[in-house]
């Protein structure tokens, strides 16, 4: 089946493509969301003409991406959480939590622009790609805290020597029956 792409579709091609595809990935979910139309020959036609607005749509778009991709490139998310053995997260941070963080900045971002290949799951410093545009990456720095204070060998040791010595009381009977 031939379709005439409405939108971007990762994988398959840009806006204004003619594409070949599957009759039931177009029939069940490109057509029903609105993301393609059937290549008929009036709908060609009608897409030449899309095509050229298109062209004046997508400088604009790039241009205002470019400029909140400047903004976005200097902003700097910080996320406490719970943390274990090893700096490792009790949770995680995901693309919904950084969404969350940079609208709380005042910066409205779909989730599904932030490119995390698997969640955060580490105590750390992070560049987190967000996809505003085809042509247009920023990066946001994500930096992901424990909330349990520092401390250090030393002083983890004396606690560990004193809950050992405060828990042990009296002599030790091995000659059990």
């Amino acid at each position: 089946m031939e379709v005439i792409l409405k939108e971007d579709v990762n994988k398959l091609g840009h806006r204004g493509d003619v594409v070949t595809v599957k009759d039931g990935y177009g029939r069940n979910y490109l057509l029903p969301g609105k993301l393609a139309m059937e290549a008929t020959p009036a709908n060609k036609t009608v897409i030449e003409q899309m095509k050229v607005s298109a062209v004046r749509k997508s400088a604009a778009e790039k241009d205002g991406a470019a400029e909140l991709g400047s903004r976005l490139n200097d902003v700097v998310l910080t996320f406490e959480r719970k943390s274990g053995e090893n700096n490792h997260l009790f949770g995680s941070v995901t693309s919904q939590d950084i969404a969350h963080a940079l609208e709380a900045e005042g910066y409205k971002i779909d989730r599904r622009k932030i490119h995390l290949e698997e969640p955060l799951k580490t105590v750390g410093e992070f560049h987190v790609p967000v996809k505003l545009h085809r042509e247009v990456t920023a990066h946001v720095q994500v930096n992901v805290k424990s909330d349990a204070p520092e401390q250090t060998e030393e002083t983890a040791q004396k606690e560990d020597d004193t809950t050992f010595k405060s828990t042990y009381h009296g002599e030790v009977d091995f000659q059990r029956e």
